[in-house]
C-alpha cells in the first residue's frame, strides 16, 4: 500500500474534501456497538460519480483500501476500515434526482436518508416504506440489505431496490436493472451488489420502489402473560391472511427498560405492536379480526392508536428500544445481533435464547420483527470485565448455532460485516468460497472494503 503517494493525487482531486482531521478520522473509526476503534487514513467527501470513479482507480492504482459509508448505523462493523485506507462519506451525495409518480419510483444518490426521501415525498401520495428504525443512508441500507419494521408487508431492500449505479473495483461505472417492474435478462447484478456491504463496489445512484400512502392505518399495542402466547398469536394472524403492515414483538426485560427509560407504565410482560395499512373499511375489518385472535390467545390491555400522533409515539418508543436498553446499564457496552428463523420455530427460538442469557447471568433484552421470524437481541457488558464479555460472545454464538439448527439464517439484517464472519461457512458452506471467487474476479486487488463478506486470501 502506498497510502501517501494516494494521499496526494487525492488531495489534487478533492482538495479540502480529503480530511485527515483527528476528529474526522476518530468519527469515521467508530461502531455504533462493541467494535474497537478503528480510524481510516483519511476520509473523502466526493460530489459526483466521476470524483468516485477516478478516487478508486487512484486506489486501485496504489492498492489503498476503500470503504464507504453513509451515516455509520450499521451494527455489524460494515463501515470500519480494518486495513486503513480512504472511508468514502456519501453525505455530499445526497440529492433526490428525480420522482416518477405516474410509475411509482425514484432516483436518489447513496447519501440522502430514508426520512429526507419520505419528506420529500409526503405531498406525493407516495412513500418509501423500509424502515430500519435508524435514520439511515439509503446507500448504507441497500449495501446491507437492510429490512426493518415494515418488511413484513412491503419487503426489504432486496425488493425495493430495481437498479444501482455502481463504481466497480478499477473505477469503471456499470448500471445494473432497469425500471421495468421485471426482467429475465442475464444474471441479476442488482442483486448482487444490494447486501455486499461494498466488497463489490460503491453505489453512487439507487433506483428505488415507492409505495401509495395508505388511505387509513391503525396501530396497537397488547400485552401477554408468554412469549409463546404473543408468538402464537402473530402464526395465526398470519395464517388467517391478514396483510399486517407491522408487527413487533417486545420481551418483558425490554418493556422494563422502556418503562425506566421513558416513564411508560406498560404491564412488565410481553407485548405486541402492530399496524395495518389499507382502505377504512379493510382496515376496521383486519382490526376486528386480530382483535379477535388476541382474545383467544389470552392477550389483554389492548390499546388502538388511530391519530397519527399516537401512532408517532408508538413506534417512536418502539425505535427507541436500543436506547432505553443502552440507559438501563448506564456506561456499558453492547453487543447487538440478530438472527431469523421459520416463524413455526420462533417461540422455541425466543424463549431458548431468553434462558440462555439468564442462565449465563447477562442482560439481553429481545426484540424483533416476528412476523418474518426475525428478532434481536441486545446484550449489555461491562467493557472492564473480560469474564463478562466472554460469557457474551458465547451466548451469542449460541444464538446463532440455535437459529441454524432450526433452519433459519445468522442475520435476518443487520448483515455480516465483522462481527458474523466467523458463521459464513455453518451457513452457507462451498458456497462461501463462490462469493470468494465472485469477489476476485470483480476486485482482484482486494481493495473494496477487505476483511469483510468472503474468506480471507492468503
Amino acid at each position: 500500500m502506498q497510502i501517501q503517494d494516494a494521499l496526494a493525487e487525492l488531495s489534487t482531486l478533492l482538495g479540502q474534501r480529503l480530511t485527515r482531521s483527528k476528529s474526522d478520522l476518530e468519527l469515521h473509526g467508530r461502531s455504533e456497538t462493541y467494535f474497537p476503534l478503528t480510524p481510516p487514513d483519511a476520509v473523502a467527501y466526493p460530489e459526483t460519480t466521476a470524483e468516485v470513479a477516478e478516487l478508486v482507480r487512484i486506489c486501485a492504482r496504489h492498492r489503498v483500501p476503500v470503504v464507504g459509508w453513509g451515516t455509520g448505523t450499521s451494527l455489524e462493523g460494515q463501515a470500519q476500515a480494518v486495513q486503513g485506507g480512504i472511508v468514502v462519506d456519501f453525505a455530499r451525495m445526497n440529492k433526490l434526482i428525480e420522482v416518477r409518480q405516474g410509475d411509482m419510483d425514484v432516483t436518489v444518490q447513496p447519501g440522502l436518508t430514508r426520512e429526507e426521501l419520505n419528506e420529500e415525498l409526503r405531498a406525493t401520495g407516495l412513500f418509501f416504506p423500509v424502515d430500519p428504525g435508524a435514520n439511515a443512508s439509503l446507500g448504507g441500507m441497500a449495501m446491507t440489505r437492510a429490512s426493518g419494521t415494515t418488511a413484513v408487508r412491503y419487503g426489504t431492500m432486496r425488493d425495493n431496490v430495481m437498479g444501482l449505479e455502481v463504481v466497480l473495483a478499477d473505477g469503471r461505472i456499470i448500471r445494473t436493472g432497469s425500471r421495468a417492474r421485471k426482467s429475465s435478462a442475464g444474471y441479476d447484478l442488482t442483486g448482487l451488489m444490494v447486501g455486499s456491504e461494498g466488497t463489490l463496489g460503491l453505489v453512487t445512484e439507487l433506483t428505488l420502489k415507492l409505495h401509495g400512502q395508505p388511505e387509513a392505518i391503525t396501530a396497537a399495542i397488547c400485552a401477554f402473560d408468554t412469549v409463546d402466547d404473543a408468538v402464537h398469536a402473530v402464526i395465526d394472524t398470519i395464517q388467517m391472511g391478514l396483510a399486517m403492515a407491522r408487527i413487533e414483538l417486545l420481551d418483558t426485560e425490554t418493556v422494563k427498560a422502556f418503562n425506566a427509560y421513558a416513564g411508560a407504565e406498560m404491564p412488565e410482560c410481553p407485548h405486541l405492536m402492530v399496524e395495518f395499512h389499507g382502505s377504512k373499511t379493510g382496515v376496521a375489518e383486519m382490526a376486528e379480526t386480530f382483535s379477535d385472535i388476541i382474545t383467544d390467545h389470552d392477550g389483554h390491555g389492548f390499546n388502538w392508536a388511530t391519530k397519527p400522533e399516537d401512532r408517532h409515539a408508538l413506534w417512536t418508543m418502539r425505535h427507541n428500544g436500543a436506547y432505553a436498553i443502552y440507559a438501563a446499564r448506564p456506561g456499558w457496552k453492547s453487543l447487538v445481533t440478530d438472527v431469523c428463523v421459520p416463524i413455526s420455530r420462533l417461540a422455541d427460538a425466543v424463549n431458548e435464547t431468553a434462558a440462555d442469557l439468564a442462565a449465563s447471568g447477562l442482560f439481553g433484552p429481545i426484540l424483533g420483527h416476528v412476523g418474518d421470524g426475525n428478532f434481536h437481541s441486545v446484550i449489555m457488558f461491562d467493557a472492564e470485565d473480560k469474564a463478562q464479555f466472554t460469557r457474551v460472545k458465547e451466548a451469542s454464538n449460541r444464538m446463532v448455532e440455535r437459529a441454524l439448527a432450526m433452519g433459519g439464517t445468522v442475520t435476518g439484517e443487520h448483515g455480516i460485516g465483522m462481527g458474523k464472519l466467523n458463521y459464513m461457512t455453518s451457513e452457507h458452506g462451498d458456497g462461501w468460497q463462490v462469493m470468494g471467487a465472485i469477489k476476485q474476479a470483480l476486485d482482484p486487488l482486494n481493495i473494496m472494503n477487505p476483511g469483510k463478506m468472503v474468506p480471507p486470501r492468503n
